[in-house]
């Protein structure tokens, strides 16, 4: 059966190559998928899923099966925009396919798996590859503003609780087992403002906020960590001041800081190393965690702290030996067992509701974001055949 699956997703090519131009020429940053959902829908509803919703949020999920276990592949259908589009050498909208690779925005992050869980899906359908389970192919919303938002509604709004979810951002066709956590967090000073002729006469807040900066960016040489995940991180990412005019002494000012969590770091413990600085009390800063409440593109908003945990599966756990196994089954070897640089919807899946995850993806992470993005076709199919393959593996007959 495994080589059947393998051949039937090399004669699925063209019509996977197919898919994703179509994605990728519809433009989709955050909470302006409609667009690309209803694209989705359609081929969805041509590759004979059993069911296909769009939840209050406007999450699309797509349904194979009844049984009683359920499983979920993840592929986020938002991306972040273009840029300027003077660093592009394509148009980052038309999916030009050149030598066997597909450029432009969305092409790995993350069009090029979504394109690839669909037509899974309509493998597993066409070559009754389906068993005692059900599959749930997820497009999810306003990933790249929130990752882990969409699942956060997805279980517990949507009540739907798989017991394993497949991350299907890009891997280069490796298996990975977790990535570091992060935060948003700003540090906020006050002063007092007078005409900037007399500066002696107030208090300037960007001068209380020039010491937190410096020892920010030494906290960040401090901060340790753990072989597999690497260590925690803290940037200022940037820098703001509030005056009645620029004829007068800042009365305010905040900075935001991108922190990359280790598998040891907390909520609790970044907040204290910030607020434990000699220069954050000596301006008695106030550190905030801040708050995403941005509407979907379906009006819902769905507050949540902008703090997105660090996950780990243990090396031993049952779900990363079968996406080790697919992977031998179908191209022979071991693949890369790693980790992600980046953050994924797995914060929420597996770092707040405990529910295991692994990822598996096509394409290269390192042209995420990139006016070069790009993947193979090659990944397409066999990242096809992998989510066709993968849930008889994990549920054997």
């Amino acid at each position: 059966m495994i080589d059947t699956i393998l051949s039937a997703a090399k004669r699925n090519e063209r019509s996977v190559v197919k898919f994703l131009r179509d994605l990728i020429a519809i433009k989709s940053v955050s909470s302006h998928e409609e667009e690309v959902v209803s694209r989705i829908r359609e081929e969805m509803e041509n590759c004979a899923f059993d069911e296909v919703t769009v939840d209050p949020m406007g999450n699309i999920l797509g349904r194979i099966g009844t049984g009683a276990r359920v499983i979920a592949f993840d592929a986020h259908v938002d991306t972040v925009d273009v840029g300027n589009p003077r660093n592009w050498t394509v148009d980052p909208f038309r999916g030009a396919e050149k030598d066997g690779i597909i450029y432009g925005r969305g092409a790995c992050d993350m069009k090029g798996a979504l394109a690839s869980i669909v037509h899974g899906g309509k493998l597993i359908q066409q070559l009754g590859l389906g068993g005692d389970y059900t599959l749930y192919v997820v497009g999810s919303v306003q990933e790249e503003d929130c990752d882990g938002l969409c699942w956060q509604y997805i279980i517990n709004e949507d009540g739907i609780r798989p017991e394993a979810v497949v991350i299907t951002e890009p891997t280069d066709l490796g298996v990975y087992r977790g990535h570091r956590g992060r935060m948003e967090i700003e540090v906020r000073t006050k002063g007092i403002s007078c005409h900037g002729s007399a500066p002696e006469r107030g208090v300037n807040a960007v001068y209380k906020m020039a010491p937190i900066v410096l020892e920010i960016e030494k906290l960040n040489e401090r901060l340790t960590g753990e072989p597999f995940l690497g260590k925690g991180t803290v940037t200022v990412a940037e820098i703001r001041s509030t005056s009645p005019s620029l004829c007068a002494v800042a009365d305010s000012s905040a900075i935001h800081l991108d922190r990359r969590l280790a598998a040891h770091e907390t909520l609790d413990s970044a907040l204290r190393e910030i607020r434990a600085l000699p220069s954050v009390e000596a301006a008695g800063a106030e550190v905030a965690v801040l708050t995403y409440n941005t509407p979907s593109w379906r009006g819902l908003s769905y507050p949540t702290q902008k703090y997105y945990p660090t996950w780990l599966l243990p090396e031993s756990h049952p779900l990363l030996a079968a996406g080790v196994e697919t992977y031998g089954k179908l191209f022979g070897g071991k693949p890369r067992v790693g980790r992600w640089v980046f953050s994924t919807n797995g914060v929420a899946v597996m770092g707040m509701h405990r529910i295991p995850c692994i990822g598996f993806g096509p394409g290269n992470e390192i042209y995420a974001h990139m006016s070069t993005e790009q993947i193979p076709v090659d990944n397409l199919v066999k990242a096809t055949a992998w989510y066709a393959a993968f849930p008889g593996v994990y549920f054997p007959h």
